[in-house]
């Protein structure tokens, strides 16, 4: 008896063990995963693609964050430890990263170590900054240096919206050849490329090693007071990486100089004109110059699978922070609707939080959350407090008072008055702003890929980026037709939510 009592014991033990040890397993696995991220345009991408193979070869398990966004972002994620490397360039650390802490290139790697990080050898190619105009409106215009500039005042100037703010950008090239523009405009970097070639503005920021250049017919103006300094393309990555994998740094290494200008304005040719993806550009880079003995291994993906896995990370998004907002919102109506003072500063504080810019709202809460789906979870979540909170105040004050004269003769208490009679006939309403919820919260998602929350908004931006508008259409048309399906659900819920009476009261 007393055997089978401590057998009954230990087995009770491990079931409750096994969740512990099955999250220790994956943590332990997790840890062992190098994580790559990539800046919001080609190169980045390629550069992240060409590590990621180049690791695979070796044997060391790696996944690759695409397009997270412009530099801050990569970087804050790096120290927050969310991803273990990727490529920048030296002039980016200088000037805009590490800026102040460090002068020179030879600064760079105690620099970094400051900070945990540390840099590899250079690829070889320097992708400076340049200012560029369309050819013929350059000829046109007779402007073949940034000086000459000065002499059109009147010209349009739209730059990515990173050089437009950082100390190498715009204002310290403003300052440097006093430059008298007025019309100076901030936007999507592959947007401006468009904007130039469509004769929309006239001069924008370039990367000299862009494919886009060529692609648009474009001409980088001298720099005659030589303003930018040189971009040599590198990799950033943690030190303690070297802890669980040491070889990392010699497998990086083998690239030392081994991408110069030509080669990386062809790869990112093949991207942009002749629509390889990246994954495959880098794969063949790879079996090219290190004559692998096996070809690169190169998942395959169509439309389809990339549609399966963008709509379970959108549904993932918008469910869990509409769950969340529900059981915050509704007793926050609650609360605003049966206490005045109360309800005003509620629906302040959330009607405040609702104004802020989405956009400016997710990069908030990457150093809270780091990237990825909780961000962005959290963000849609602050979003969704307005209409439902809202709702449920008006639904509750609307009702008649005859009807809660009604429920107080019947001598209900507070409890089963709020219960049976005022969230009835409050559903409605709620219901309304539940859904308004949802549905914005199905737009809104799109932009978590922004911090490497995945969604129908990781096709859009790579479509955007690669002016293809089949790419932007895979995102754009589910999530579309996503917010359909929601309205849809919503109208049916309400046979399920809504007492027979109010139903047919409404019909």
């Amino acid at each position: 008896m007393l055997k089978t009592r401590r057998i009954r014991l230990i087995c009770r033990c491990l079931w409750l063990a096994t969740p512990v040890l099955v999250l220790l397993f994956a943590h332990a696995a997790m840890a062992q995963t190098v994580t790559v991220g990539s800046k919001k345009f080609t190169e980045s991408v390629i550069l992240g693609e060409i590590a990621r193979h180049l690791l695979d070869l070796e044997g060391i398990e790696v996944r690759h964050r695409r397009e997270m966004g412009a530099n801050r972002v990569l970087w804050n994620a790096l120290v927050a430890g969310d991803i273990d490397m990727y490529p920048d360039y030296t002039g980016t650390l200088l000037e805009e990263t590490l800026a102040g802490e460090v002068e020179t290139l030879d600064e760079l790697p105690d620099a970094l170590a400051r900070h945990g990080m540390a840099v590899t050898e250079t690829f070889g190619f320097d992708n400076a900054y340049a200012i560029g105009m369309r050819r013929d409106r350059a000829e046109a215009l007779g402007i073949r240096t940034v000086s000459d500039l000065k002499r059109h005042p009147n010209l349009r100037f739209g730059f990515g919206n990173e050089f437009l703010d950082r100390e190498d950008g715009w204002p310290g090239l403003q300052a440097a050849y006093e430059l008298p523009q007025t019309f100076v405009r901030g936007m999507d970097h592959d947007l401006a490329y468009r904007g130039v070639g469509e004769g929309t503005i006239d001069v924008m920021d370039l990367y000299v090693t862009g494919a886009e250049i060529e692609f648009y017919d474009l001409v980088s103006l001298e720099d005659d007071l030589h303003y930018f300094t040189n971009y040599f393309g590198v990799y950033v990555y943690r030190l303690d990486l070297i802890e669980r994998h040491a070889e990392i740094p010699d497998i990086l290494g083998r690239l030392e100089g081994t991408i110069d200008e030509k080669k990386m304005i062809g790869l990112n040719a093949r991207v942009l004109r002749d629509g390889i993806p990246e994954t495959v550009v880098a794969a063949e880079f790879i079996e090219e110059v290190f004559q692998t003995d096996e070809p690169v291994v190169v998942q395959e993906e169509t439309m389809w699978t990339r549609l399966v896995l963008h709509t379970k990370q959108h549904l993932v998004l918008v469910i869990v922070s509409l769950l969340a907002a529900i059981l915050v919102s509704i007793p926050l109506g609650i609360i605003a609707a049966k206490m005045p003072r109360a309800g005003n500063v509620i629906l302040g504080v959330v009607g405040a939080i609702y104004t802020i810019p989405s956009l400016a709202l997710l990069v908030f809460m990457i150093p809270l959350m780091g990237i990825g789906g909780p961000p962005a979870m959290m963000a849609l979540f602050l979003y969704s407090l307005l209409p439902i909170v809202r709702n449920t105040h008006a639904g509750i004050l609307g009702i008649t008072r005859p009807l809660l004269e009604s429920a107080e003769a019947l001598g209900l208490p507070p409890i089963a008055k709020l219960m049976r009679i005022e969230l009835p006939l409050a559903a409605r309403s709620i219901l309304a702003g539940i859904q308004t919820s949802a549905i914005l919260n199905v737009g809104t998602a799109t932009l978590g890929a922004l911090i490497g929350a995945g969604g129908y908004g990781q096709p859009i931006l790579t479509g955007i980026r690669l002016a293809d508008t089949g790419l932007i259409l895979e995102g754009a048309v589910p999530a579309a037709a996503l917010a359909l399906v929601v309205q849809g659900c919503f109208t049916l819920s309400e046979r399920v939510f809504l007492a027979k009476g109010l139903r047919l009261q409404s019909s």
